[in-house]
């Protein structure tokens, strides 16, 4: 797995860029994606993390943003700093992460769109920014796919791993913005997970059916192999 450093060169890699150091009032991070389609559920599944590991002073929220599109609008306008996990493709290695600032998001969401939910989210950032409710600090955390035409998958093990480096540097950035991370000691009440315990990471994973019995990567009735003369 490879981390691409951010476009911005205020810092060096590693280092917390002291562009975003300032501390804000509310802190949100939004992942979003779908968890059915293999590595585009990346964005929900750092959030799911992030919450299941650690807790936050009481001015951070952590969004699951699912596919929602324009319906996350009033979360974007109501942060000071947003951290945003996605799948995206940069046309890099699977498993690269990639993190981008500020202003630069917006490009970077619209510019190879892999599905709906970017199109709709490149739109909630333009709104934003039209309304003169943008964030102050934005930082994407994107990593390069390696599947996404799985429906019913699970996130591809190079992406797992990119995973667990993508919770590290956004801890670190919650650290830096004044969001007091420290890990987990109240266990998680009921519905109180961002991800509902039916499509938690490790349930997904033991639970679904096999790609043969539920058809995820095709069904031969419908698609059948073409015949070469």
């Amino acid at each position: 797995m490879r981390t691409i450093p951010s476009e911005v060169t205020c810092h060096p890699p590693g280092d917390t860029p002291d562009c975003i150091s300032v501390k804000p009032q509310t802190i949100v991070a939004l992942g979003i994606g779908n968890l059915l389609w293999a590595d585009e559920g990346f964005g929900v599944r750092c959030i799911e993390a992030l919450q299941r590991r650690y807790e936050f002073a009481e001015h951070v929220s952590l969004i699951d943003g699912g596919t929602q599109g324009l319906y996350l609008i009033q979360h974007v306008q109501a942060a000071d700093a947003l951290l945003i996990f996605d799948a995206i493709d940069y046309g890099l290695e699977p498993g690269t992460l990639k993190q981008i600032l500020d202003d630069d998001v917006p490009r970077f969401m619209g510019a190879k769109k892999m599905s709906l939910h970017q199109t709709g989210f490149q739109e909630v950032l333009s709104l934003a920014q039209l309304t003169e409710k943008y964030p102050a600090q934005v930082l994407l955390i994107g990593c390069q796919p390696q599947e996404l035409e799985d429906y019913g998958g699970s996130l591809r093990p190079v992406v797992k791993a990119a995973l667990e480096d993508a919770v590290a540097l956004g801890v670190a950035q919650i650290a830096a913005w004044g969001g007091q991370p420290t890990e987990r000691q109240t266990p998680l009440a009921g519905r109180e997970a961002v991800t509902l315990e039916e499509l938690a990471l490790a349930a997904y994973e033991t639970q679904r059916p096999a790609p043969e019995a539920a058809c995820r990567e095709g069904d031969a009735r419908f698609f059948p192999a073409v015949q070469e003369h």
